[in-house]
């Protein structure tokens, strides 16, 4: 059977039927390897549409029928609107949260609500983020960069700042709050990190700013009364 690698941009919608063909496990695994060697990819996985796999490789999620061997680049949406697609991928990286190290963030606070950021030091959403929770003694956060250089050319450096100094809570603070914006920053010794900080963020898929997790939930970009609104699910959620 020739191989055929079928490139798509159209949406692949939800069917009707929730059953499962193939398994989507070992055996298509298998084929998916032997069908093309040299695509390096993650998981594969079942979707609601027959014959169908879900294949996350370390940046995309695509779709793998194993019956022609067609690979599928698109999304899969639902008749009622949902992207299912987008919702897996969250529900990846939101799996992963466990794993990073958060003894390489900028940990600020010791509140009860774990806050993981991904940040660009002149992002001006970002500012906006940071603003907002300086204001709360309830949460913990952990701050990782990944600097936007096209768009901020600057922010590079001043995430190096931030990661070099012994009190990096109050160098975060400082930068963001635009200290450094018309001034130079003082003299330091890179510490080496803002690699490390870029390749979490690339794992995360992150490509924009800013990124949060608030216990363990997502919220992309500044979005205060969701922000709000899952710190009030926890309050009301302890307090039963």
């Amino acid at each position: 059977m020739k191989k055929t690698l079928l490139l798509s941009t159209a949406c692949l919608f939800c069917c009707a039927s929730l059953t499962r063909a193939a398994t989507c496990e070992d055996e298509t695994r298998a084929i998916l390897q032997n069908t093309y060697p040299s695509f390096s990819f993650e998981t594969v996985g079942p979707t609601p549409i027959d014959d169908l796999c879900e294949v996350a490789s370390e940046k995309n999620t695509i779709y793998f029928a194993p019956k022609t061997g067609h690979l599928i680049f698109g999304e899969i949406w639902s008749k009622d609107g949902r992207n299912i697609t987008a919702e897996e991928q969250e529900k990846r990286i939101t799996q992963s949260l466990d794993a990073l190290p958060l003894s390489k963030a900028v940990k600020i606070g010791s509140g009860s609500n774990t806050v993981i950021e991904i940040t660009d030091p002149d992002c001006p959403y970002c500012r906006k983020g940071s603003e907002f929770f300086a204001g709360r003694s309830d949460v913990t956060r952990y701050i990782f960069f990944m600097p936007l250089d096209q768009m901020h050319p600057d922010a590079a450096r001043k995430a190096e700042f931030i990661l070099a100094a012994k009190d990096q809570a109050k160098a975060y603070e400082q930068v963001m709050s635009g200290a450094f914006d018309f001034s130079p920053l003082p003299e330091f010794t890179p510490a080496g990190l803002l690699n490390e900080h870029r390749k979490i963020a690339a794992g995360l898929r992150i490509s924009s700013t800013p990124r949060y997790w608030i216990n363990g939930q997502p919220v992309s970009g500044f979005n205060p009364a969701q922000i709000e609104e899952i710190l009030s699910n926890t309050v009301r959620e302890k307090g039963r």
